[in-house]
C-alpha cells in the first residue's frame, strides 16, 4: 500500500512539474463566443421596431519560450469581432492585434496552476456601418467604413488545469485597450476601445531538446 501511495505521489509530481521550465515552449488557443438578442420592441401596424441582437467572437493563439522558469515571453495574435443589428441597421467593429507579451505560472504542486500575463503592441481597428436608407430608396442600403490603427494593451489572469503532462485547459479573465488619436484641421480625436470577458482554451507545453536528451 505505501509502495501504490509513493509511486501515486511521485507521477503526481512528474505531471505538475515536468514542464514550464526555462527553455520550454508553450503554444496557446483561447477564445471567447457570445451571443445576446433583446427582446424589447415596439409593433406598429404588425411592423416590429427596435428589437436589437449582439454577437461576438474573438480568438488569440499564441506562442511562448520561457525565459526562466515559470515566465513565458512570446506573441499574442488577437482577432476579435462584434456585430450588432437592429432592424435592418447592422453595426460591426472588427480588430487584429500583434502583442509581445509575458505570462507567468504559479506552480502549486497540484494540477491547477494560476497564470497572470500582461502584453501590448499593435493593433488595427475596423468600424463598418450598413444602414438602411428605405425612406430615400427602398432597395438602397447605404454602406461606410472606417479603418484605425494605434496602440494596443492587455491585462489577463486564470487558472490552467493540466489534464496530461503536456495539455493544459485554461480558464481566465482578460481585458484590453485599444487606443488612438488623430488630429485633423488642429482637433484631436481620440478613439478608445475596451474589452473586458471570460476566455475558454488550451496550452501545450513543449519541452526543451536539452532536457529529453538528459531523460
Amino acid at each position: 500500500m505505501k509502495k501504490l501511495v509513493t509511486i501515486g505521489a511521485f507521477v503526481l509530481f512528474v505531471l505538475t512539474n515536468a514542464q514550464m521550465t526555462k527553455g520550454d515552449w508553450v503554444i496557446s488557443g483561447n477564445t471567447s463566443v457570445g451571443f445576446n438578442s433583446t427582446n424589447t420592441y415596439t409593433k406598429v401596424n404588425g411592423a416590429k421596431y427596435g428589437e436589437t441582437k449582439i454577437s461576438s467572437f474573438s480568438v488569440t493563439p499564441s506562442a511562448g519560450y520561457f525565459v526562466i522558469d515559470g515566465l513565458a515571453v512570446g506573441i499574442d495574435l488577437g482577432f476579435n469581432s462584434i456585430t450588432t443589428k437592429e432592424n435592418l441597421n447592422k453595426t460591426t467593429v472588427s480588430s487584429f492585434s500583434v502583442m509581445p507579451t509575458a505570462t507567468y505560472y504559479f506552480k502549486t504542486g497540484t494540477k491547477f496552476i494560476p497564470f497572470l500575463g500582461a502584453g501590448i503592441g499593435y493593433s488595427t481597428n475596423k468600424l463598418k456601418y450598413d444602414f438602411d436608407s428605405s425612406s430615400i430608396d427602398p432597395l438602397l442600403l447605404l454602406e461606410t467604413e472606417t479603418v484605425t490603427d494605434g496602440l494596443s494593451w492587455k491585462v489577463k489572469g486564470g487558472v490552467t488545469y493540466m489534464a496530461t503532462q503536456s495539455l493544459g485547459l485554461n480558464l481566465g479573465l482578460g481585458f484590453d485597450q485599444f487606443y488612438t488619436k488623430e488630429t485633423y484641421s488642429g482637433i484631436d480625436y481620440k478613439t478608445s476601445r475596451n474589452t473586458f470577458g471570460v476566455n475558454l482554451g488550451f496550452s501545450y507545453f513543449i519541452k526543451s531538446k536539452a532536457e529529453k536528451t538528459d531523460k
